[in-house]
């Protein structure tokens, strides 16, 4: 296991500068995200891991080794490509053993390592079998196991399971979590899937505009948002508009047109004072509905729409001139939601309040 120092990190493409002077510091064996939108910087830091591209400005250290002007096949990186990149002539078992006939390995020694890197797969079966013979879900797998048998120093991966349905990607998800925490590999994993991120990542890091945002695990991302940005990619939020009041000890009283708020500041080293303008992120599934008036941090208005989907139900709540979204678990509020005026609160500790 090795650990990953990413310092001061600029690369540009002509007049696009595509990484600003990026710092981040990666845990031996973690298993760690980037995300951010398209054109964030993400594929290109990864890139540059690997060693695609040379950055113009900065370092990148495998341990205590300077990788930043070495050249790819030196670094003993797997990379995972999004398009799985088998050769259609080649048997499975002749796509995985590429990498180390290149490497000059002993006939023996590939098929020893090719037999435990399918087997690590689930797919030792089909080692005879072509790449058209296999479902998309086999083709990652093996594409996978392509990346391990080189024994690399870290995987990279870059947005695997943009290609399979939502069943294989829930499938792959914890299969590949799995074969990471196995193998012991440090692994940089690229998606714009949030839903994968939050469910199999360590720690994550949000990148915008070739900066890193915030950086940490999947429930303090989702939790504790520093900034609007990153509230609203990660996950949904219901954003109001507010003024600072007072702050105390990490947390801060809001005045709001949908009423008077305390909530927990997003950035803690980002003090806003009274007479600031902040905003409050809620998420969905914080609101609580009620008849009765419920006191503090609480907002009254009518349900629009309510759609019920079973286990949960989505209702529209218009407060204020604003639109807000509500989720109710284990729906008993919807079959009287159409009428009359109704309350949500949420816990203190649930409204995130962010500078602007």
């Amino acid at each position: 296991m090795i650990s990953i120092r990413i310092q001061q990190l600029t690369k540009r493409f002509g007049t696009v500068t595509a990484l600003q002077r990026l710092d981040l510091a990666i845990e031996p064996g973690e298993l760690f995200f980037l995300l951010g939108p398209s054109g964030c910087g993400k594929t290109t830091l990864l890139r540059s891991l690997a060693g695609f591209y040379i950055p113009e400005e900065g370092a990148i250290f495998f341990g205590d080794e300077d990788v930043t002007r070495l050249a790819p096949h030196k670094r003993n990186t797997g990379m995972m490509f999004q398009s799985y990149a088998l050769w259609p002539h080649m048997t499975v078992a002749e796509n995985v053993a590429f990498g180390l006939e290149e490497r000059k390995v002993a006939k023996a020694e590939i098929k020893r390592r090719v037999g435990e890197a399918l087997e690590s797969v689930r797919m030792g079966a089909y080692a005879e079998r072509r790449p058209n013979q296999l479902s998309g879900g086999q083709q990652q797998r093996v594409a996978l196991a392509r990346a391990l048998v080189i024994r690399p120093r870290c995987l990279l991966l870059d947005e695997p399971l943009s290609n399979l349905d939502a069943r294989l990607r829930l499938e792959m998800r914890t299969e590949i979590r799995r074969v990471c925490k196995e193998f012991k590999l440090t692994t940089v994993y690229v998606t714009h899937d949030q839903k994968e991120a939050l469910s199999i990542s360590d720690r994550m890091a949000i990148l915008d505009q070739g900066r890193v945002l915030q950086v940490g695990s999947p429930r303090e991302v989702y939790r504790r948002p520093r900034s609007k940005t990153v509230a609203n990619f990660i996950g949904e939020t219901d954003f109001v508009p507010g003024t600072v009041v007072s702050v105390d000890a990490g947390r801060a009283v809001v005045d709001t047109a949908l009423g008077r708020f305390e909530g927990v500041l997003g950035d803690p080293a980002a003090r806003p004072g009274p007479g600031a303008a902040v905003t409050l992120s809620v998420r969905p599934e914080c609101w609580v509905l009620s008849r009765e008036a419920p006191g503090r941090n609480a907002v009254k208005g009518r349900i629009g729409e309510a759609v019920y989907l079973g286990e949960i139900a989505q209702y529209e709540l218009i407060a204020g001139g604003q639109q807000l979204k509500i989720l109710e678990l284990n729906p008993r509020f919807i079959d009287q939601s159409a009428r009359g005026e109704v309350f949500a609160r949420a816990e203190p500790e649930d409204v995130v309040v962010l500078s602007e």
